[in-house]
């Protein structure tokens, strides 16, 4: 086969693994903070695995880089651990929905990490997307569990974002896989004294939801991601991830049997489409500076 054509079906296989995480904020019986301490130790282990694979080392280059490590993986488990809690309390749908904001809002941030202006154009976008979140809040009280995990899902977005340009200027020379399984350490470290995982008893199936969800649902699409862009252009993959939202929803209308109405589904469309329009706009900006 083309290998282009093999990095887009492993490129989509990944997104659609992405999308499918949301399903584990259902169907394990835990926390929010729980499910992402259990996902996290497995995908530790497994990114850890797949760096030795690799034949590259774990150890980072300089001290300074182990303090920027803690960073971003305190921001990734509070990512995760509001990830989670939106969608427990609203559903996957509008969890999900909501926690894709997160395109626009790294517009919006992308001036105070570096020398880059607010287009009229990135305002518009941020306007479809408050209208778009508007039209999924049923009510502005946090007494509404569907508001109270928009919040969160927001709240993460914002989170993912800071992390992503942080990730990008401070630490973007480590591949994906080292750079995630020094991530997932650090949350590690960060949540056992939040959790009850260790010393709560727990049945088999969980562990086995927490492994799928560390493994096949974390460290399996983060390999094949970096896999992909070996044949594919930073563009596709932008592209194509913001399907991931598309999956999830799909997974939880068909698994969960989550019934989102129209509000929902024309708010998601508005937030999806301000969010693939921020992403070529930004690679277009990129593929300009650079000739």
């Amino acid at each position: 086969m083309d290998p282009v054509k093999k990095s887009l079906i492993t490129l989509h296989l990944a997104v659609v693994l992405l999308g499918g995480t949301g399903l584990f904020s259902k169907i394990i019986p835990l926390n929010a903070i729980d499910i992402t301490l259990g996902r996290s130790l497995f995908a530790c282990l497994a990114l850890c695995l797949f760096v030795r694979a690799g034949r590259e080392h774990l150890r980072l280059e300089r001290r300074l880089d182990y303090f920027i490590a803690v960073g971003l993986g305190m921001l990734m488990a509070a990512h995760w651990a509001t990830y989670f809690a939106s969608m427990q309390y609203a559903g996957v749908s509008v969890g999900m929905i909501a926690m894709f904001t997160f395109p626009v809002i790294t517009v919006l941030l992308e001036p105070l990490f570096e020398k880059t202006r607010l287009a009229w154009q990135d305002m518009i976008s941020a306007l479809v997307v408050v209208i778009g979140i508007v039209l999924i809040v049923p009510e502005v009280s946090l007494d509404n569990d569907v508001t109270l995990g928009v919040g969160l899902g927001i709240i993460s977005a914002v989170l993912y974002a800071v992390r992503n340009l942080s990730l990008r200027k401070y630490f973007s020379h480590y591949s994906g896989a080292r750079s995630m399984a020094w991530q997932t350490l650090i949350i590690i470290l960060c949540l056992l004294p939040f959790s009850d995982l260790a010393s709560s008893q727990q049945d088999t199936s969980v562990w086995v939801l927490l492994l799928a969800l560390g493994t096949v649902f974390t460290a399996l699409p983060h390999a094949l991601v970096a896999n992909s862009l070996a044949h594919l252009r930073a563009k596709t993959f932008s592209l194509i991830a913001c399907m991931q939202p598309f999956y999830g929803v799909i997974f939880a209308i068909i698994l969960l049997n989550e019934s989102p109405g129209w509000q929902t589904l024309f708010g998601g469309i508005l937030v999806t489409s301000a969010s693939i329009y921020e992403t070529v706009k930004t690679h277009k900006s990129a593929s300009a500076t650079n000739e």
